[in-house]
């Protein structure tokens, strides 16, 4: 495995810090320079830190007075529930704009590559098998508040304008509506959450404490004819997001 870049260290050192309250709410922290010392660092490994930090909601720039603990931020309600696919929109942008947010995120994708087993496992196809793999970070007010690494079959979408979940035209407004595009009703999704800890890279993406618990949850979008047209891992953090379930009521 890869060494942690230095940087990443010190992020995990400083919040290690606030949560054992060594700097609480408002305290201003020791200048760069005395943090690389004590830490045995260069003062820009620290800057790169507290920047990541900052970028994170868990430190505060002030100009000309430096770097203080920030307030914890609030909690988001992040609603699942297959009823809420919007046409044109995403669900995760009504939900934020709801609660008086900007709903955004960053991807990247890459295409025909592998299968691995646990996913083509989840897809129905052969290890192997080329897939379209997108990784999403999905940001509140520019804050990072959930993580997911979609997977969708190559040969569904290959040659079609929506082989690119995040570019063409139909860029942007979910599994459902891009798959109505080329004809695929999408019927349903089957979800199976479980709680762990988050890995070193997930917490440094989120601004969470090493450990920290999570939920992960493991989504698979089936056609009406039963065929997986898509799966993902969706790590949501529990310090950051409360998770909220609605399930439609046949009449």
């Amino acid at each position: 495995m890869p060494e942690q870049p230095p940087y990443l260290h010190i992020a995990d050192v400083l919040r290690q810090r606030i949560a054992e309250h060594d700097w609480n709410v408002g305290d201003r922290l020791p200048s760069r320079a005395q943090i690389a010392e004590e830490c045995g660092v260069g003062e820009n490994v620290v800057r790169r830190a507290q920047e990541l930090l900052i970028s994170q909601g868990v430190l505060e720039g002030r100009a000309g007075s430096g770097t203080y603990v920030a307030e914890p931020r609030q909690r988001v309600r992040v609603v699942r529930s297959s009823a809420r696919e919007q046409p044109g929109g995403s669900p995760f942008r009504a939900d934020m704009q709801a609660l008086g947010r900007q709903g955004n995120w960053e991807s990247r994708t890459e295409a025909r590559v592998p299968a691995p087993a646990d996913i083509a496992a989840r897809l129905g196809m052969a290890v192997g098998e080329l897939c379209v793999r997108t990784v999403y970070e999905f940001l509140a007010d520019g804050r990072p508040v959930q993580l997911s690494m979609s997977w969708e079959p190559y040969e569904l979408t290959a040659g079609t304008l929506v082989v690119l979940p995040e570019g063409g035209p139909h860029a942007g407004v979910g599994v459902v509506n891009r798959m109505a595009t080329i004809g695929i009703s999408v019927s349903h999704a089957v979800e199976q959450p479980e709680p762990r800890q988050a890995t070193a890279e997930e917490a440094s993406l989120l601004g969470i404490q090493k450990a920290a618990l999570v939920t992960h949850i493991r989504r698979t979008y089936y056609s009406d004819q039963g065929q997986p047209v898509e799966t993902a891992d969706i790590v949501i953090p529990a310090a950051l997001c409360e998770i909220v379930y609605e399930i439609p009521v046949s009449r």
